[in-house]
């Protein structure tokens, strides 16, 4: 899910963010957080579907997701696992073994959760 912008040009610019030509100012609607949210999940080569968090950040304020974590929600819609803050606090071995313990689909038996 894309949240607030983490580095806006206008606020908190990082090195990293010029180095990688990722560089936007705060969004003043949701029209531009989504043009800024698709240009990060395409410059950034995402490869999972991404949604966009409402502009009154709702989503983000109920799972503090800032500055980035991974949450798993089970079938009932209950957290599963969450990752401590990343891009240093994701452990592929937890995630694994927390989709472990979930109960697999029909639909999820041939679908291997993480590509190495």
């Amino acid at each position: 899910m894309y949240i607030t912008e983490a580095h806006p040009s206008d606020v908190w610019q990082m090195e990293s963010n010029i180095k990688d030509k990722v560089v936007f100012a705060t969004p003043k609607n949701e029209a531009e957080r989504a043009f800024i949210a698709g240009a990060c999940v395409r410059k950034l080569g995402i490869k999972f579907p991404a949604v966009l968090d409402e502009f009154g950040n709702s989503t983000e304020n109920a799972y503090t997701g800032w500055p980035d974590r991974i949450y798993l929600i089970d079938q009932n819609g209950h957290v599963a696992y969450k990752s401590k803050p990343g891009p240093f606090g994701f452990k592929a071995q937890e995630l694994a073994a927390a989709l472990a313990k979930l109960p697999r689909s029909r639909s999820a038996e041939n679908v291997n959760p993480i590509q190495k």
